[in-house]
C-alpha cells in the first residue's frame, strides 16, 4: 500500500495577499486532492514596512478553512529561521516546495532550506518566479546563489528564468511548467452585470481594455497610455480600465493622462482588487494589456486564460511562450506604436469572438496536475 505524501510549502500565504499566495494555496489544494498531506508554511513577516510600497500586505479576505496555514518565518529574525528550519527537519515531508521570487527573501529561505535538509529524507524543489529581479539592486546576485545552493532542483514558469538559474553556473537541474490558470476566482459574470458593479457606462458600443495588478515602471502602463493617444483610437469609443494598486506616485500617469487630453478614456481604480471583483473586472472587459518592459511570467495572463479574455502581451521573458500571436491574442515590440497597432486591428476587425475560440481552447494546457506531477518527478530523480 503507497503511503500517505507528506509535503510542505514554504511560501506567502493568507492572510498575505497576492498572487504568489494564492498560487501556492491553489497548488496546496491540488495535492490535498490528490490524496497528499499537505501544510503551508508561511510568514510571520514578510517584509518590513519601510520596504514595503504598497498600502498593506494583508488581504481582508476570509481565511481558507481548507487549507493548513502556519505563519512562522520572520524574514529578519534569524532565530525563526533556525526555528523553521528545524521544525520542517522534525516534520520530515517527502517534499519541501519553496517559493523564491526576490533576494531579500534568500537569507531566510537559504537558511531553513539548509536546516531542513539535515534530515537526509526531505527533497527540496523551488517554484523559481524570478531569479533575478525587474528591479535589480547590488548584491542580488550574490544572494539568489546562497539560496540556490540549499535547493535540489527548480520548477520554472518561464524559460527564461531557467536561462537565469544556468547563468549562475551552480549547475541546478530545473524544469519548465507554464503558469498555471488561476481558476479559483470565480466564473465569469455576463459583460452587463459586470459593468453595472463596476459603475461603468452601460452604452455597449463603449469597449474597455484592461491593466489589472500592481503598477510599477516595469509594467509599462505608459507606454499603453502614450498607445491611447493614436488618433484612430481616439476615434473609437475605447477606454483603458487601470485596476491595481500603485507602487509608485500615480501623479506622473494622472499628469500623463492629462497632457495628452485622454481625461474620458482612462479610468484608474488605484486599490488593491479583492478576489470577490476579480471576476466582474474581466468580465466587463474585451482584452487584456501587459505592455510589461520586463517580465518572466505573469499571474495575470492566466487569470485572463481562466476568465477567457484574448491577451496583448509584449515580447519580454516568457510572456510569448503562453501568448501564441495572433491566436489568443498579441504579441508586440515595446513601444506605443506597435501596442496601439495591436489594439486598432483588435476593434477595428473584431477580433475578440475568434480570439475567444483560441483562448478557450489553450487553456486546457496549464493544468494544477502537470505543476504537481513534475514536482514529484524532480524530486524523484533527486532523491
Amino acid at each position: 500500500m503507497e503511503t500517505e505524501k507528506k509535503i510542505i510549502i514554504l511560501s506567502p500565504a493568507h492572510p498575505l495577499r497576492g498572487g504568489i499566495a494564492a498560487s501556492s494555496e491553489r497548488l496546496a489544494r491540488e495535492w490535498q486532492a490528490q490524496g497528499a498531506r499537505v501544510a503551508l508554511y508561511s510568514f510571520s513577516l514578510q517584509y518590513p514596512s519601510l520596504l514595503f510600497p504598497g498600502k498593506t500586505q494583508y488581504t481582508d479576505e476570509p481565511a481558507p478553512k481548507d487549507l493548513a496555514i502556519n505563519p512562522l518565518l520572520n524574514s529578519i529574525n534569524p532565530l525563526s529561521w533556525w526555528k523553521v528550519g528545524k521544525l520542517i527537519a522534525k516534520e520530515r515531508p517527502d517534499i519541501l516546495v519553496v517559493r523564491y521570487w526576490l533576494p531579500f527573501l534568500a537569507p531566510a529561505l537559504g537558511f531553513v532550506c539548509r536546516k531542513a535538509r539535515k534530515n537526509k529524507h526531505t527533497r527540496i524543489i523551488s517554484i523559481a518566479d524570478n531569479l533575478i529581479p525587474h528591479e535589480s539592486r547590488p548584491g542580488d546576485e550574490l544572494l539568489t546563489r546562497y539560496f540556490v545552493r540549499s535547493v535540489d532542483a527548480f520548477i520554472v514558469m518561464s524559460r527564461s528564468v531557467g536561462t537565469d538559474l544556468n547563468q549562475l553556473g551552480l549547475q541546478k537541474p530545473w524544469a519548465y511548467v507554464p503558469h498555471p490558470i488561476y481558476d479559483h476566482y470565480g466564473q465569469a459574470v455576463s459583460e452587463k452585470e459586470a459593468r453595472q458593479f463596476l459603475n461603468l457606462p452601460s452604452d455597449e458600443k463603449v469597449r474597455y481594455v484592461l491593466f489589472f495588478g500592481f503598477v510599477r515602471r516595469y509594467k509599462g502602463l505608459d507606454l499603453l497610455i502614450d498607445a491611447f493617444a493614436d488618433a484612430r483610437l481616439r476615434q473609437m469609443p475605447i477606454k483603458l480600465i487601470v485596476a491595481g494598486e500603485f507602487y509608485e506616485d500615480e501623479k506622473k500617469y494622472r499628469e500623463q493622462v492629462k497632457a495628452l487630453q485622454l481625461e474620458e478614456s482612462i479610468l484608474f481604480r488605484n486599490e488593491y482588487i479583492p478576489n470577490r471583483e476579480i471576476p466582474y473586472y474581466f468580465s466587463a472587459s474585451d482584452i487584456v494589456a501587459q505592455p510589461y518592459r520586463s517580465a518572466t511570467q505573469s499571474g495575470i495572463s492566466q487569470l485572463a486564460y481562466h476568465f477567457k479574455k484574448p491577451m496583448l502581451v509584449t515580447r519580454v521573458g516568457g510572456l510569448p511562450e503562453i501568448v501564441p500571436h495572433g491566436k489568443v491574442g498579441y504579441v508586440t515590440d515595446i513601444s506605443s506604436p506597435a501596442i496601439a497597432e495591436a489594439l486598432v486591428d483588435f476593434f477595428q476587425n473584431s477580433r475578440k469572438r475568434e480570439m475567444e475560440h483560441f483562448v478557450a481552447k489553450y487553456k486546457e494546457q496549464f493544468s494544477w496536475k502537470k505543476l504537481v506531477d513534475k514536482i514529484e518527478e524532480l524530486a524523484k530523480v533527486h532523491s
